[in-house]
């Protein structure tokens, strides 16, 4: 299963990138968290960051590789507002520099101004012996 959660790139430059999410009652991993007071998951607040950094990374470099870096490190994440259904999520990344063969960033994800999430994360290529669904 595939979850896109960044519905479109509002702005971006050679170090950041802007883009929205619009949380919908019909994802289905909304039925489960939780019933009667759905709110969209901690981790995928963390993911929809994840694909922020990695379009952020695929501008930087078009190589097919840069759209399969996965989450290697995050640090100091601090989840705030709840995310509902009918609101959107603003996620805000920034390069920070390079760290081995990965991606350093900071992101931020707010729904009216408030912090969502926000955090430091590393994005690289996953280890060579790690199960490839894609081949």
């Amino acid at each position: 299963m595939r979850f896109e959660l960044i519905d479109r790139v509002i702005d971006a430059t050679d170090d950041s990138l802007v883009a929205t999410r619009c949380v919908t009652a019909a994802e289905e991993y909304l039925a489960d968290h939780f019933p009667g007071f759905a709110v969209l998951p901690g981790v995928m607040m963390l993911e929809a960051l994840a694909q922020a950094g990695r379009a952020l990374v695929r501008r930087l470099d078009p190589a097919p590789g840069a759209s399969r870096l996965v989450v290697a490190e995050a640090k100091n994440v601090k989840y705030g507002t709840m995310v509902r259904p009918g609101q959107t999520l603003t996620v805000t990344v920034k390069l920070t520099g390079r760290a081995d063969a990965g991606y350093a960033m900071t992101g931020e994800g707010t729904v009216d101004g408030q912090t969502a999430v926000k955090g430091k994360f590393v994005l690289a290529p996953p280890p060579p012996d790690t199960f490839d669904p894609a081949a």
